[in-house]
């Protein structure tokens, strides 16, 4: 035993050395020097290591416990979809990292909304909320909501859909540079008919990956809006099979799956007859079938430095109210081929 953390022989039930130092990115021999209170490493890597005892679940060593520097909200819109749990595991590890406890909050269809959630945050005292593809992503919503919780005094950050009405630091994806990429893939391999599934118009990253999809086709491509879930990728897809489209560029990877699920139903093939992008790049998708071609979403980075910005906030120092934006990444993988002939 070393510091209260075993060796990969010992007991399965305790920590070892060698899953936090894959957690933290370090050696073994740096996480046995931190949990040993040992001197000889930089304060970002302690903190690293104290932070993927955290997050795989284990108990820090009673002297290297610290009292927390507050409590910090995850608004988030649900968790069914992975990219949401992707943003958040990163985000609570970097505030865990900071010293701060994150608090997660999700949205639930009938019970608690946005605005309930921040009330009870508030209540409990946090010292700043984190919004993920929340409500000021929504062009319909009144943007009075995040003045008055500026009111209250709550720094807050938000990532996922920019409004210019919100004065506060925002962190997004280049949504329309995605589906630009997306439809230069596609035209490479040989596809004239592109279809987009994307969710409803009235949200901020959907207007851009439209916009980002008309200009690079010159309104050549055909557009269907429906739900954020598998049943609407499916529905939008049936509507572009019947358009005549021979590749589809989805919303997310949630849709892509019922894009597929659409192709097969006809009795079709993907890739051989219809090409599927996805968006997101969520970690279980390179293992469906076939392995999605998606477009990565900077998910550490994007997660990084909206907590960056927050504790900037939280400090009191002169942040930007502006939108930092980070650009996607095509993952190419089974689900586009070439066009077929005729």
């Amino acid at each position: 035993m070393v510091g209260g953390v075993s060796d990969p022989g010992s007991d399965a039930r305790s920590p070892r050395l060698a899953d936090i130092a894959q957690q933290a990115r370090v050696s073994e021999a740096t996480v046995s020097r931190v949990l040993n209170g040992k001197s000889g490493v930089a304060a970002a890597t302690r903190q690293r290591v104290l932070a993927a005892l955290d997050v795989l679940g284990y108990e820090r060593p009673l002297r290297l416990r610290q009292r927390s520097a507050g409590l910090i909200g995850l608004v988030i819109p649900e968790l069914t979809n992975p990219i949401f749990p992707a943003f958040a595991q990163v985000i609570e590890q970097v505030l865990a990292g900071h010293g701060y406890t994150p608090v997660l909050c999700t949205q639930s269809p009938g019970g608690a909304t946005e605005d309930d959630l921040v009330d009870q945050l508030v209540e409990r005292g946090v010292t700043g909320i984190v919004f993920l593809s929340g409500l000021h992503a929504d062009t319909t919503a009144d943007p009075a909501r995040y003045a008055r919780l500026a009111g209250r005094g709550v720094p807050f950050v938000l990532i996922n859909g920019f409004n210019e009405r919100i004065n506060a630091p925002f962190v997004s994806p280049d949504d329309a540079a995605a589906t630009r990429i997306a439809v230069r893939h596609l035209q490479a391999l040989g596809h004239e008919r592109i279809g987009l599934a994307v969710g409803p118009h009235r949200f901020v990253p959907v207007r851009r990956k439209v916009a980002g999809f008309e200009a690079e086709l010159n309104g050549r491509g055909v557009v269907q809006h429906t739900l954020f879930s598998v049943e609407g990728g499916q529905a939008a897809t049936t509507s572009l099979l019947d358009a005549g489209c021979t590749a589809v560029v989805c919303g997310s990877d949630m849709m892509a799956l019922g894009a597929i699920r659409a192709v097969r139903q006809r009795g079709l093939d993907v890739p051989t007859d219809v090409s599927v992008v996805g968006y997101d790049d969520s970690d279980l998708f390179a293992f469906t079938d076939p392995p999605l071609t998606t477009l990565r979403q900077p998910v550490r980075a994007m997660a990084s430095a909206a907590v960056d910005a927050l504790l900037e906030e939280i400090g009191g120092n002169l942040v930007q109210h502006t939108e930092f934006v980070f650009q996607p990444e095509l993952v190419l993988r089974g689900s586009t081929a070439v066009a077929p002939r005729g």
